[in-house]
């Protein structure tokens, strides 16, 4: 991602990220023009999605399970079957 800086329309390069939460961070910024110098903070998250994931929520159920020891796995087979 390439962010211009508003003072002189050269690049500027991230410094620091402070992510808010996972669909929102905030960029400390800074100008790479030494004549220019100048430091900012850029707002920025998740918009909207163009194409779902592949992975549906029963292909993560399977991946977790999956990477369950075999003793846990057997013991949430089990309280499965009380359900």
């Amino acid at each position: 991602m390439r962010i211009i800086c508003r003072e002189c329309g050269g690049k500027s390069s991230i410094q620091k990220t402070n992510r808010i939460s996972v669909d929102y961070s905030e960029l400390y910024l800074s100008c790479n023009n030494p004549e220019c110098g100048h430091t900012f903070v850029w707002k920025g998250g998740y918009s909207h999605t163009l194409s779902p994931s592949a992975k549906t929520s029963t292909q993560l159920a399977i991946d977790l399970l999956k990477a369950l020891p075999p003793n846990q796995r057997q013991e949430l087979k089990q309280q499965l079957n009380l359900l």
